[in-house]
Formats: structure tokens, C-alpha cells, sequence
């Protein structure tokens, strides 16, 4: 039986902030897709909390990854948001991100998969602050991410529209009140994996 890898990309959403790591949604997907009998080494993540799209290739560059990997995803911009970073050059880094995601899965472009950047502003860390315009702000940098994925014919799953739904509910939060817990990395987990299921039956 082929031994899948998975890489995936990102900040403190990747990483699982607050949660253990097998409540990450890296860790889960593996889990699930373990259970539906097909064998995958443990995720390798790089990611860090607080990196934007310029810090995350920075890591990319100076990091020794394997020459490939059958997955890859990809969640990152919510920093570049909340620094109020501008869409055009964080279209111009994620482009450069996505451009070696697909790379690193041996040039697979339908390996590399794309989740959307949740909005943080339904959460209650964003009281006090235009949750509007927070709002407005991910919709335009999720358009690039959805553009740009698009365009290179890599999936891209929004999980934002289920994310706002939940992400002022105790049990879809972690601690900080910001991160999402388990339970919320769970769906984005179970949507990931139902495409690299997909992917694996070509």
C-alpha cells in the first residue's frame, strides 16, 4: 500500500493555536483519512503564529522540506489583514506561495488544496472593533486566494461562510476566544479530506 505525505502551509490556524495537535486540522485530516484505509505519514506543518504570506515563504526558503509530497495546503492572510497589508501585494506573495506549493507536490497542481482565511471578527476577541469592515477585508483577500487558485487549477474550500456561522460559540472556540477549537478544525478537517480522497481514486 503507497505510503502518502502531506505538507501543509500556514500560520496559527494551521499550526492549531491554543488546541493540541491532534485537534489541528493537519492532524485530523490525517486521522480521517487513515480511517477510510489509506495510509499517510503524519502531517508536516510549517507554519507560525502571526506570519504573513512575506514570512511564511521566508520559512518556506529556509526550511530543509522533502524534494516533494503528495498534498499540500495551503491557509494563510489573515495576518496580512489584520496588519492591513494591501490584496495587491498579498496577491503578488500568494501567487509566489501557491506557484511553489505546486512544486512541492511534484507539480500536481490538483494536489495542492487551498482553504479560505476565517474571519475573526465574529469572534469575541473582535469586540469593540468594526467587524464590518473586518469582514469586507477577508472577503476581498479570500477573492485573491480564490482567484489565484483558480487560476493554477488547485482547489480552494471556503471554509470561512460555515466558520462565521460558529465563530462566536464556546465549543467552536479555543481558549483565547480568537482560534477555533477541535471542533471547528473538525469540519474544515472532513472537507480537506473528502478532496484528497478524491484526489487518491484518480
Amino acid at each position: 500500500m503507497k505510503q502518502y505525505s502531506y505538507l501543509a502551509l500556514g500560520d496559527s490556524y494551521t499550526i492549531g493555536e491554543q488546541v493540541r495537535i491532534n485537534e489541528s486540522f493537519p492532524y485530523q485530516t490525517v486521522q480521517l483519512l487513515r480511517k477510510k484505509g489509506h495510509a499517510f505519514y503524519a502531517p508536516e506543518i510549517v507554519a507560525v503564529t502571526g506570519f504573513t504570506t512575506g514570512e511564511l515563504q521566508q520559512l518556506i526558503d529556509e526550511t530543509l522540506l522533502m524534494p516533494q509530497y503528495d498534498f499540500v495546503s495551503v491557509l494563510i492572510g489573515v495576518n496580512n489583514q489584520y496588519r492591513a497589508g494591501s490584496t495587491v501585494t498579498f496577491a503578488d506573495e500568494f501567487e509566489l506561495l501557491l506557484k511553489g506549493a505546486i512544486a512541492l507536490a511534484n507539480h500536481k497542481a490538483p494536489h495542492v488544496f487551498v482553504l479560505s482565511i476565517p474571519d475573526w471578527g465574529v469572534t469575541p476577541f473582535a469586540t469593540g472593533r468594526d467587524t464590518k469592515k473586518i469582514a469586507r477585508e477577508i472577503d476581498a483577500f479570500n477573492a485573491v486566494c480564490r482567484s489565484v487558485s483558480e487560476q493554477y487549477n488547485t482547489h480552494f474550500i471556503d471554509i470561512t461562510s460555515a466558520q462565521r456561522f460558529d465563530g462566536n460559540k464556546d465549543e467552536f472556540l479555543a481558549p483565547d476566544k480568537l482560534h477555533p477549537s477541535g471542533k471547528e478544525y473538525a469540519k474544515w478537517a472532513a472537507a480537506l479530506s473528502g478532496g484528497i480522497i478524491k484526489e487518491v481514486q484518480q
